[in-house]
């Protein structure tokens, strides 16, 4: 890891050589904080992935404030690509750690655009929770949020 201007690089990561301008990408974006561009193998044209500058492997490392520009800026990049692309709906679509499909390890929000019929894919079988599982998971997950929260104060 290196220290480029205020943000925290990754040697090896493609999204920091695309950030120090060694890689090039169809920029879209830019501001303090992130960088958005055309994904390179996208599941519709305008496929768009927004990244902190800061290198972070996922959400679960990512300062608040990087966390809330990267959320920000696809809020405002969203509705421009389903503009200019056509598109009448988008997933906004975060996959953290590689067993959900991350396949840079640099956190990225994709905005892929939707079209009715497009043939994306983005649907698994759904599972069904057994008798009392839902309330003893909902009870474990309140649990450990109540510790993280009170060990964040």
């Amino acid at each position: 890891m290196t220290i480029m201007g205020d943000c925290i690089r990754d040697e090896h990561c493609v999204f920091c050589k695309i950030l120090a301008g060694e890689i090039p990408a169809a920029k879209v974006y830019e501001d303090e904080e992130t960088l958005a561009f055309l994904d390179i193998a996208p599941f519709n044209y305008g496929h768009t992935l927004v990244i902190p500058k800061r290198h972070c492997h996922g959400l679960s490392d990512m300062p608040g404030e990087s966390r809330d520009r990267l959320f920000a800026a696809a809020a405002l990049i969203a509705p421009v690509v389903l503009r200019v692309t056509g598109a009448t709906g988008f997933n906004l679509l975060l996959n953290n750690g590689q067993a959900a499909g991350q396949e840079v390890p640099h956190a990225h929000l994709h905005i892929i655009p939707r079209f009715v019929d497009d043939k994306v894919l983005l649907n698994a079988p759904q599972k069904q929770y057994g008798d009392g599982e839902m309330a003893a998971l909902q009870e474990k997950i309140q649990q450990r949020l109540a510790a993280r929260q009170a060990a964040e104060n």
